[in-house]
């Protein structure tokens, strides 16, 4: 059965993880969160002979929009971002100016994510999953056994709440309530570090066992 290919390029000052997602058939991919090195993703696009179709933001931290302007200039795709982050990714710059980074306002997005929808990749076919918490208008992109999560889950770990629209008690119902809801085998990809398996975090990850608890 064929299945899609997942390039991850970590990079940037934030070491955050942009992915690349394609169908190998087709060579359709789209961009996941293109931060601070767009070129090192535009490249990489080249070098594999694919062509983007789409950017698709988990959420609107800096370090995981930094690119967009860049990889949206050169190649016109469209942006799909859920509208409680809009805010967020319209204060790029003052996000900027409050890490000591400069940015400009990315384009306005094109596509207004809403939880049950269903992009395309090639033949396969993703469904947005809210996961608020991190931020407000956090998802994650969800099939073919993977999960792209942003800063909602780590390995190990969960995303910071203590950011403008960060919500504790939020982030972790979105984690039980939707993540851990997948099939332990599911590969998760994280918007930093490793990648891991919703099956590990459940039995490993102690702000989701009760051994961290947070308030």
């Amino acid at each position: 059965m064929a299945e899609p290919r997942v390039i991850c390029l970590t990079n940037g000052a934030f070491a955050e993880n942009c992915y690349i997602l394609a169908d190998p058939a087709s060579r359709d991919a789209v961009l996941i969160d293109p931060g601070e090195e767009a070129d090192l993703f535009l490249r990489r696009l080249d070098t594999e002979g694919l062509t983007l179709r789409a950017v698709w933001l988990t959420h609107a931290h800096l370090d995981h929009i930094l690119g967009v302007d860049r990889v949206v200039t050169e190649t016109g795709v469209p942006v799909y971002l859920h509208p409680a982050d809009r805010p967020l990714y319209d204060a790029a710059p003052e996000q900027g100016a409050w890490l000591g980074v400069r940015a400009a306002t990315p384009p306005a997005p094109s596509h207004a994510l809403a939880d049950g929808d269903r992009l395309p990749v090639g033949q396969f076919a993703f469904e947005v999953r809210g996961v608020p918490g991190h931020s407000p208008g956090g998802v994650a992109f969800i099939g073919q056994g993977i999960a792209f999560v942003g800063d909602a889950l780590f390995a190990g770990s969960i995303g910071r709440t203590d950011l403008p629209g960060g919500d504790a008690a939020l982030l972790l119902r979105s984690i039980r309530d939707v993540l851990l809801a997948l099939p332990d085998e599911t590969v998760v990809y994280a918007g930093h570090g490793p990648e891991t398996t919703i099956g590990s975090e459940r039995r490993n990850n102690p702000f989701l066992t009760g051994m961290v608890k947070i308030v």
